[in-house]
């Protein structure tokens, strides 16, 4: 995104707009972006914050730009997944899909939010702790961050993506259940390395009592027990069996 210096009347209405805090004023009576730090989300574009139509898109011609757009602007459609936001369905339809198993434990380690975003050098951060820790990332079929990735078996990303700022983006890997304490373990460690805010999603099944023991885990770990969660109920199709 850019400011059209011929239009601005240095207003300031546009400001509020950002997720990301990439607009601020110029010093010389207009406003202007950040570049670096806009994450091409075009919220501030396609909600017309501008009364003098002084923002304007620029063209999304490298990839750095095409991915922090299409990670970023909930209204697009990652091509290799096919799935619209942030490119990934985590766990939402894991009845069908069959990601992971009855001894699996499914990692989704969600970076950044509106408002902060993430850059994705602290996103290498946190998925080479979890690799080293036994974690298996999802392949580039079922998750965006997967084609980012230099080494796939820990967790470093590509030297040209690591100054990228992206509102949010999602780790997403499996561990055998009996491994879960190492990566709950390599998680705490890391997370005062983390320039921004992160949450960290479990996906496991439960027995035909409900139990799981990944809750023994969390606790046994001193991490708080989860709140809130998503169910699959297993009334979907599966594409995948054990």
């Amino acid at each position: 995104m850019r400011v059209n210096a011929d239009k601005c009347i240095g207003c300031l209405e546009c400001i509020p707009y950002c997720n990301v805090n990439a607009i601020s004023p110029d010093g010389e009576g207009r406003v202007e972006i950040d570049p670096a730090v806009c994450v091409q989300c075009w919220v501030c574009y396609r909600n017309e914050a501008c009364p003098q139509e002084a923002i304007e898109k620029t063209p999304l011609e490298t990839f750095g730009d095409m991915f922090k757009h299409v990670i970023s602007d909930p209204s697009e459609t990652t091509e290799e997944t096919g799935v619209p936001g942030r490119g990934t369905e985590e766990s939402k339809t894991n009845d069908v899909t069959g990601r992971f198993g009855a001894d699996e434990v499914g990692i989704a380690i969600d970076m950044g939010r509106p408002g902060v975003g993430c850059y994705m050098r602290d996103v290498q951060k946190v998925a080479m702790a979890v690799a080293a820790a036994g974690v298996r990332f999802a392949g580039a079929g079922s998750t965006p961050l997967a084609k980012l990735m230099s080494d796939p078996e820990t967790g470093r990303l590509q030297d040209d993506v690591l100054d990228l700022h992206v509102l949010s983006v999602i780790i997403e890997g499996k561990v055998e259940i009996e491994g879960l304490p190492q990566v709950l373990q390599a998680i705490r460690e890391v997370e005062g390395d983390i320039a921004t805010v992160f949450s960290l999603g479990l996906i496991a099944r439960v027995d035909e009592d409900g139990h799981t023991p990944v809750l023994d885990m969390i606790e046994a770990s001193g991490l708080p027990q989860p709140e809130r969660g998503k169910v699959n109920m297993g009334l979907g199709r599966p594409l995948a069996h054990d």
